[in-house]
């Protein structure tokens, strides 16, 4: 598993206006900005990306994902702040 193949996977599945991941090759670090995420609580949140990822999940190619999701509003705020 590579940062691309993952952001592939996921931006395939949810339109992303940010989508960026890094990590070591065992443990992912993924900022998902999608205004599919609008209205849903966090939970909600990561079982879309999961879903996304879910052959990977399961086949054991993908082991550690950590996330930040957030709206596109969520997102400029943060960046502003």
């Amino acid at each position: 598993m590579n940062a691309e193949s993952i952001k592939h996977a996921i931006a395939a599945a949810l339109p992303c206006e940010h989508l960026e991941v890094r990590g070591d090759g065992q443990h992912w670090f993924a900022t998902i900005v999608s205004a599919a995420f609008e209205g849903q609580r966090p939970l909600a949140r990561h079982r879309l990306v999961y879903a996304a990822l879910d052959e990977q999940l399961r086949s054991e190619a993908l082991h550690a994902l950590s996330m930040q999701t957030c709206t596109p509003a969520e997102y400029e705020k943060l960046a502003n702040s």
